[in-house]
């Protein structure tokens, strides 16, 4: 089998690495990924405009490809000029962050596995949810950090992929999106349905002193400090039952929603 691995937090980012680590043994794998974090940039292509692609090393000395473009671009790029013949399987992630419910249009990770789809390639969105309250780390100096652990990721990646190799993908699925937790209660996959939405979103203006302080947005170069405003996120914390974030967040293990990309509702006969 032949693999291509993308991401949108960027090919030097850890997760990119443990989605390599976690498949290696299992094919011939290709990393193309982003120069620089693309974070929430939805399926967002790059058209008629010139890419700069360059050949770089990861951590481990592994050869991978930087494209100056979107998720979505790059999984373009590995599949019809990067690599020799089209993969089998495309992996994008393992996301520094969960990508959970109807919100995944938004994820660069997730849209670059829709990418892969419409180019008839089947595709695992892969991401790491982590709690804060018992991801972040203190170093030495006072400052704070968090800590990815990805060794439960890696390891479902690895079955759902060896378990593919075995058995194929499912009919009528065209990707897989997985979310797994850093801290878990248990390593059982549920298989799961989209929530309705992950985040609730308020806008906050320039003005609010007290949220600027909590949310520490800085000025960019030439912008006023009038009339700015900002869209700031809050994860939803309840969620259905059977959902990929009540998975998570309430039965804290791994998440497995099949998707098609497709999403015509064919019954409008009595309109």
């Amino acid at each position: 089998m032949n693999i291509l691995i993308s991401n949108d937090d960027g090919v030097f980012a850890p997760g990119i690495l443990a989605a390599k680590q976690a498949v290696e043994d299992l094919a011939n794998v290709c990393v193309v990924a982003p120069d620089k974090n693309n974070s929430s940039v939805g399926r967002r292509l790059t058209l008629f405009k010139h890419l700069e692609i360059n050949q770089c090393e990861l951590e481990d000395g592994s050869p991978a490809y930087s494209v100056s473009g979107s998720p979505a671009d790059c999984v373009v790029v590995g599949a019809d000029y990067v690599m020799d013949a089209k993969p089998d399987l495309v992996i994008s992630g393992i996301n520094q962050g969960v990508n959970i419910s109807c919100d995944i249009t938004s994820s660069g990770t997730v849209c670059a596995a829709f990418e892969a789809v419409s180019l008839g390639i089947p595709a695992i969105a892969a991401s790491l949810f982590m709690d804060p309250k018992t991801s972040y780390r203190q170093d030495e100096n006072g400052n704070w950090y968090m800590e990815y652990d990805f060794t439960l990721a890696k390891k479902v990646l690895h079955d759902i992929v060896s378990k593919i190799i075995d058995d194929g993908f499912p009919e009528g699925v065209d990707l897989f999106n997985l979310n797994v937790p850093s801290n878990y209660d248990s390593e059982e996959v549920k298989i799961t349905h989209l929530s309705h939405k992950m985040l609730d979103k308020q806008v906050i203006d320039n003005t609010d002193e007290e949220k600027r302080e909590i949310f520490n947005y800085p000025l960019e170069d030439n912008q006023e400090s009038d009339g700015l405003i900002m869209i700031t996120p809050d994860l939803v914390k309840d969620y259905e039952e059977g959902s990929d974030g009540y998975a998570l967040m309430v039965d804290r293990c791994p998440s497995l929603t099949p998707l098609k990309v497709n999403m015509t509702y064919d019954d409008l006969k009595n309109w």
